[in-house]
């Protein structure tokens, strides 16, 4: 490695080198406010420079540029390894200077000097080789004709602004102190050694260099890691031949996200989800099983390609392609897939089923899952998915199912055989939280739960394949014309209660959202609080088989309902559907114990259950790690990360009231002392953000307006409490994790 210390201007005022910015680079980046920093530290410069009582003029320093040198014929080519942004940025800049000069001669200067370069061998001998995403524009503005609209065209226009705007103000500043300016911004050029026993590997270079400023995402570092190492002519071609069009243009903003479940279903392990806090420790795990599993860097792009068309038909709802040639097995394959993946939305299984398309589209060792034993299996895992969220459990699914990944492979035979007993025995071979529910324990929840609520976001999908599972007919259960409807209103009417009798409160308690007493229909909430009579008659004109439920029946009382929730549980257990020996017994290993950590995310649907009667000892926020002893702990901990990382989601909390309370959550003393004016007994139920400390032990506030938080609540008002902030600002399952005492 070698360094040298150059102005900007000395860098690109030579004549026999050109600069290449490699394909897979980010674009160029920079806008207003870096834009304005940059040309703030140039006036900065010529400040200096104008001003006759300054002896030492001003320098500056404009950070480092890290090269890989390469030789074509008799000129150089300087692979820019980091520093892109800067080079573009004076770039841009001098062409911004050169279109408002009205001099030509002083026009070709800076074209001769800069931007272009007689022995460059990129096209129009431009210096400059942009990144593919800019070049068009870049190459269009440097030759003086209509670019297209975007970042490279915005900071153009910016510059011309601004070196306009500071002439017109000061008429005495020419070019050349714009020159001069260049001049006076040095640079670090760090040149990398191309003998390998050096060990300036430009990847592991880019990747320290990288360490600061906006974090590159997954991607960026496993496409970088993949290419960097390549002459840059093979970067071009494999870039814009395979790994652009072929990965990156088919998952878009979704290939950080597909790199780490492919890594999962190799290594049969659970990965974090990718954040931009976690970023280099998966890209080390990436890295490290890379070198670890192929020979080469194009062994392995051969490898991941693969996969990519796969792992498309899973993030994609409506997908054009098809999966299979029999049109109606191809439906049903699409349909269980958006089931999955979209309806239920289980990313944890998402590793698993990209192996059982590589053995149905790829095979092993010569042999493929057929069509029907790939949907048998997707039927076992919506199965198993739909029992699970009946119980409401969701826990320990994203670090157990990927680890079951291997068994694709290990038990190809038994799979190919029966994948549908495979699939089974796989799924109920682990602890107790992870089981396979068997039909007491649905039965049992199907009889006493909320349906309508506490499973609003499986309620339709779990009517509409009741429905095409008994009638044979597919059911747009996503059309928001078809509803879940009440039989018995919520409002009830003389004419219902007289129906329902004495007992009519108890009853309505009981049955109002339970499956008993709940139909799908095609009419948008059009039946409403109608009398049973006019349900009937609009009941008539649907195609759906529920209706019969309620067109047989002359009453809807309490025995109506018992019966409806009979059938339709007895249904649901034929929908979704257990063999005769698993449908009594316990489906899960009791020789497993369960992890001792009990972690569980505000999140998951289980998680106010499993904290109930628990105490927490840990919460981990975006991967910061926080000892708590108390629920009030917890809350103060996350709120005050939220305060200082989502100030948006935390100003919607302010002020607000708890559901059904008079309590304000969260706001400032005055508030909170008004509210204590009204009732004496929120005292001492109110805490300080910033330390914890009891409103009735401050004595003296340092803050203008230090907010109170209310913590006289349960933990499982806390986690709702969690969870709703966790919404309102889109954070992912596993921001927030919080440990319990085993």
């Amino acid at each position: 490695m070698k360094t040298e210390n150059h102005s900007i201007n000395d860098v690109l005022n030579k004549n026999a080198t050109s600069f290449y910015i490699p394909p897979f680079q980010r674009a160029f980046a920079w806008g207003k406010p870096e834009i304005e920093r940059y040309f703030s530290d140039i006036l900065r410069i010529i400040d200096s420079e104008l001003d006759t009582s300054q002896r030492d003029k001003l320098e500056h320093f404009f950070g480092t540029i890290v090269i890989k040198e390469e030789t074509e014929g008799f000129a150089s080519k300087s692979v820019v390894v980091d520093g892109q942004q800067r080079l573009t940025t004076t770039l841009l800049f001098l062409i911004a200077l050169r279109d408002l000069e009205t001099d030509e001669s002083i026009q070709e200067f800076i074209t001769d000097n800069y931007l272009k370069n007689n022995s460059s061998t990129f096209q129009d001998k431009i210096k400059l080789k942009q990144v593919t995403k800019d070049w068009e524009t870049y190459r269009a503005l440097v030759n003086k004709n209509k670019p297209n609209h975007g970042i490279i065209y915005n900071a153009y226009l910016l510059f011309l602004k601004l070196i306009n705007d500071k002439k017109s103000n000061n008429p005495g500043i020419k070019l050349e102190h714009f020159i001069l300016a260049i001049k006076r911004m040095n640079v670090a050029i760090i040149f990398l050694d191309e003998r390998p026993y050096k060990g300036e590997d430009p990847q592991i270079i880019f990747e320290t260099l990288n360490s600061l400023g906006k974090p590159l995402s997954l991607s960026d570092l496993i496409r970088n890691f993949i290419l960097l190492n390549m002459n840059s002519s093979n970067q071009s071609e494999i870039y814009q031949d395979t790994w652009h069009p072929k990965i990156e243009a088919v998952l878009n903003e979704s290939t950080s996200y597909f790199f780490r479940d492919y890594l999962q279903y190799k290594i049969a392990s659970p990965i974090k989800v990718v954040s931009d806090n976690n970023t280099k420790e998966l890209y080390h795990l990436f890295k490290t099983f890379v070198e670890g599993h192929f020979h080469s860097h194009s062994d392995f792009i051969n490898d991941i390609i693969r996969y990519v068309n796969w792992y498309k038909w899973i993030i994609t709802e409506i997908h054009p392609d098809n999966l299979i040639s029999d049109a109606k097995k191809n439906t049903e394959t699409k349909e269980l897939l958006r089931n999955i993946f979209h309806d239920i939305k289980a990313e944890a299984f998402k590793p698993m089923v990209l192996g059982l398309l590589e053995f149905h589209q790829y095979g092993f060792n010569g042999k493929k899952l057929s069509d029907l034993q790939l949907i048998n299996a997707l039927i076992i895992i919506r199965t198993y998915l739909i029992r699970r969220r009946i119980l409401r459990l969701t826990q320990g699914e994203n670090k157990e199912i990927p680890s079951l990944c291997d068994n694709i492979r290990n038990r190809s035979d038994a799979l190919m055989n029966d994948a549908r007993s495979e699939m089974l025995k796989l799924l109920s071979c682990s602890f107790y939280r992870m089981r396979f529910p068997n039909d007491t324990e649905v039965t049992n929840e199907l009889k006493r739960i909320d349906f309508y609520n506490g499973l609003s976001k499986y309620s339709k999908l779990i009517s509409g394949k009741i429905e095409e599972n008994c009638s044979k007919i597919s059911v747009d259960f996503r059309d928001r014309k078809v509803t879940i409807e009440h039989l018995m209103p919520q409002k009830l009417n003389s004419i219902w209660k007289d129906e329902l009798g004495d007992n009519w409160e108890a009853i309505q308690k009981q049955y109002l959202h339970n499956i008993g007493n709940l139909i799908l229909t095609e009419f948008n909430s059009e039946i409403g609080n109608k009398s049973l009579s006019d349900k009937k008659e609009k009941l008539k004109k649907s195609n759906l088989l529920y209706r019969l439920d309620v067109l047989n029946r002359e009453t809807w009382n309490e025995s109506d309902m018992s019966t409806h929730q009979a059938e339709m549980i007895e249904r649901f257990l034929t929908a979704f559907s257990l063999p005769a020996e698993m449908q009594q017994t316990n489906n899960w290993d009791d020789k497993k114990a369960s992890p001792e950590q009990e972690l569980i995310s505000p999140l998951d649907d289980d998680s106010t259950e499993i904290a109930t009667g628990k105490s927490p000892i840990a919460v981990l926020v975006n991967d910061e790690l926080f000892n708590v002893s108390t629920w009030q702990d917890v809350y103060l901990v996350f709120l005050r990360w939220l305060y200082a990382n989502k100030p948006v989601a935390f100003s919607q909390l302010l002020n607000k009231n708890e559901n059904n309370s008079k309590y304000t959550i969260i706001a400032v003393k005055q508030k909170i002392l008004s509210l204590i004016k009204e009732d004496d007994s929120l005292k001492n139920r109110y805490k300080r953000l910033s330390d914890g400390i009891n409103l009735t032990n401050v004595e003296g506030e340092t803050e203008d307006e230090p907010l109170y938080v209310h913590i006289n609540a349960s933990a499982s008002t806390i986690i709702s409490r969690i969870r709703e902030a966790m919404l309102l600002s889109e954070m992912g399952e596993e921001t927030v994790t919080i440990e319990l005492k085993s």
